[in-house]
């Protein structure tokens, strides 16, 4: 069996470590490079052209959305899993409409992860049996009220900005998770307010609860 070379990118060097020895031990997938942010991803993958890109979400900067965005743009080819806390129905469709192959959680079984991405190495798509049954669930249900196609105008960094707004995160805090200008999140609040057409933030969590981005 010819090895799968991995792109592993997540912000944690503990989780990197971890991750890197549980797919070594395979014997056949091999992480040839590591990055910590989406920007050094994008670099990297040029660089490199792995088989297969594993992404974390919520990372510092660009963010995952974006960083799947451009990858994808650069090559439409691009095998990427997502490997996220996120577990919403919301994500795993922001994730796979920017171009993303797959999708499970961080707190999936070993053999999962090494499942999806011999999945996605030849190119099929993988949701964790437990987050597609989510999905298919959250599908079925009426509860958005046109919310959700709001959702879709948000772009890859209003979305980041709306889910830590609606998780409690301030401003201030927000630019420092992303490092972005304090001036810079306020403006992006401001725009989000006005696509959902509220005033409060109290109001976009509620928004939020509804969407499914933050737990009822």
């Amino acid at each position: 069996m010819n090895k799968i070379s991995v792109l592993l990118v997540d912000d944690h060097a503990v989780v990197r470590a971890g991750f890197r020895m549980l797919l070594s031990a395979t014997g056949y997938i091999d992480i040839i490079a590591e990055a910590e942010r989406g920007e050094e991803a994008c670099q990297l993958y040029v660089k490199i052209k792995p088989d297969v890109v594993v992404l974390d979400l919520s990372m510092p900067g660009m963010g995952g959305l974006e960083c799947i965005r451009r990858i994808y743009r650069r090559d439409p080819s691009a095998k990427i899993l997502i490997l996220s806390v996120h577990e919403e129905t919301v994500y795993v469709k922001r994730a796979l409409e920017a171009g993303a192959l797959g999708f499970i959680s961080k707190s999936s079984a070993p053999e999962i992860l090494v499942d999806a991405i011999q999945k996605i190495a030849v190119g099929t798509e993988f949701i964790a049996p437990m987050i597609e049954k989510r999905c298919h669930n959250s599908s079925n249900k009426l509860t958005d009220t046109g919310y959700s196609d709001l959702l879709t105008t948000l772009t890859p960094k209003e979305f980041d900005v709306f889910c830590l707004l609606v998780k409690g995160m301030t401003p201030h805090k927000i630019a420092d998770e992303l490092c972005l200008g304090y001036k810079t999140v306020a403006n992006y609040g401001t725009q989000i307010k006005n696509k959902f057409n509220v005033s409060t933030v109290v109001e976009l969590a509620q928004i939020a609860t509804i969407l499914g981005v933050v737990p009822r």
